[in-house]
């Protein structure tokens, strides 16, 4: 019977194993195609954010030569650190699925192998971008949340805030929706302070976007200039409207119960802040591999392992990221709700 000797070939270390998991197909997720998270490697496990509370302020005249009134002191800084989550998934390579595929001696025996770890990697890959994917919205929300649905960060808790809400009354056809938007704007502006802001996102659950887009003002806005818009199905496209590109986010994720749980309760909707480099970030911290100690983190890497029985019957691929998504002006993001 053939043996599976051939990972131990430098083709299946842990450097070439990375490089194939990161060139697996990306699974698109709106948040990554979007470019939100600025990315950046860091080579310890756990991330320190600095706050510097400073403010802006009108200053009184004063005689010249005189002393200056309420002299400035230093900022107050507030130091946070954020432990950076751990995400690990193994599958496995049985002799087996390699019987009667290669003759052995063969001299296409590790491509045939490495077509079988290749398939392992880009459904261990998927697995991982869909995970990220979940880690990037729910910090735009402000929660941080584990697979299971309980929390690994509450970014309000954490930055000793409030979120900020705005109720969008679908349900008064008079409402002026535009004006709505333009107050929750105001909310998002107000914590910013002077971060300019290039574009505005509005990612909605699947009912809100639809009460938004049937409500009376929102048609009437589109009816003489582009009838045509509303007409069309703008769930994933999108639509501008009062400055803010409003879309149907897709995304869901089956809970340990088996039930599918949405990204975005569909009732909600966020209005986001395109202000990337200084608003959102996401940082990847080292593998628990001796090799990696102290190393800039990858977004994602993939090992592999030989039967521990010494049996020789199968071997392991063992595939972690470690990242921390985090939003660092929370109060930033304004939660849409309906009534």
């Amino acid at each position: 019977m053939p043996t599976l000797d051939v990972f131990r070939a430098d083709g299946f270390n842990t450097a070439a194993l990375t490089e194939a998991i990161l060139k697996a197909p990306y699974v698109p997720m709106r948040l990554g195609e979007l470019g939100l998270f600025r990315s950046r490697g860091i080579s310890v496990t756990t991330v320190q954010v600095e706050e510097k509370s400073g403010q802006l302020s009108l200053i009184q005249t004063s005689p010249r030569g005189a002393a200056p009134p309420d002299p400035l002191g230093q900022p107050k800084r507030t130091l946070r650190s954020f432990a950076v989550p751990h995400l690990a998934r193994e599958a496995t390579v049985n002799a087996d699925e390699v019987q009667n595929v290669r003759a052995f001696g063969s001299e296409t025996e590790v491509q045939v192998v490495q077509a079988m770890v290749d398939d392992r990697l880009s459904e261990l890959r998927q697995m991982h971008e869909v995970t990220l994917e979940r880690h990037r919205i729910s910090a735009v929300q402000g929660t941080i949340l584990d697979a299971d649905g309980s929390t690994i960060y509450n970014l309000f808790t954490e930055f000793n805030v409030t979120q900020q809400t705005k109720d969008f009354v679908f349900g008064t056809a008079t409402t002026d929706i535009r004006g709505t938007i333009i107050a929750a704007k105001r909310l998002a502006e107000a914590e910013l302070g002077g971060l300019a802001v290039p574009e505005w996102h509005g990612f909605c659950g699947a009912t809100w976007f639809d009460k938004l887009v049937s409500h009376a003002t929102v048609t009437d806005a589109f009816k003489f200039q582009e009838g045509r818009v509303l007409g069309a199905d703008l769930r994933y496209a999108g639509f501008t409207f009062g400055g803010v590109i409003w879309e149907e986010y897709r995304g869901a994720v089956v809970s340990p119960g088996g039930t599918s749980v949405a990204f975005i309760d569909t009732d909600q909707a966020y209005l986001v802040p395109m202000a990337a480099p200084s608003l959102f970030v996401v940082h990847y911290a080292p593998a628990d591999f001796m090799e990696t100690v102290n190393t800039i983190g990858l977004p994602i890497y993939a090992k592999q392992a030989p039967d521990p029985s010494g049996f020789n019957r199968f071997v392991a691929l063992h595939t972690q990221s470690n990242p921390l998504a985090l939003c660092l002006r929370p109060r930033s993001v304004i939660k849409c709700t309906r009534s």
